[in-house]
């Protein structure tokens, strides 16, 4: 199971909103269960299909995350016109097998999605979200 506090399940549905039509990307980290921060990152790919990290921006939020000693990590994203379910390119380049990745869905703009899941080898398995 992961828990993610309402402030930021609510972040991250309005940074998928105004980063619509493309995807919005970032990242949660925190400790012993419970996340702390979350870093909203820019899409330096600027689709509505896909995303990629700005490089300098993912080494300060690295950094971070390493100097807090925060071993809780959260990839979320946003899916602008389909489910809240890793993609085959999602898949293709989950590069963190120890994180969670979290897809919101604004396929239905009045009725956002949020899911978890885990993306190991290739493998997709979702996790129990709790927002609390």
């Amino acid at each position: 199971m992961i828990r993610i506090p309402k402030a930021f399940a609510t972040e991250m549905i309005g940074h998928a909103r105004e980063e619509d039509p493309k995807e919005c990307c970032g990242v949660l980290a925190g400790s012993k269960g419970k996340f702390l921060k979350l870093f909203r990152m820019t899409n330096v790919d600027a689709s509505p299909y896909r995303f990629s990290w700005d490089p300098k921006e993912l080494f300060k939020v690295w950094r971070e995350m390493e100097d807090n000693d925060w071993e809780e990590r959260a990839v979320y994203h946003s899916h602008t016109h389909s489910p809240a379910y890793p993609s085959d390119t999602d898949v293709r380049l989950a590069g963190w097998p120890e994180a969670h990745y979290v897809i919101v869905s604004l396929e239905d703009k009045d009725s956002p999605v949020v899911r978890a899941f885990r993306i190991v080898d290739g493998q997709v398995s979702e996790v129990e979200l709790a927002i609390v």
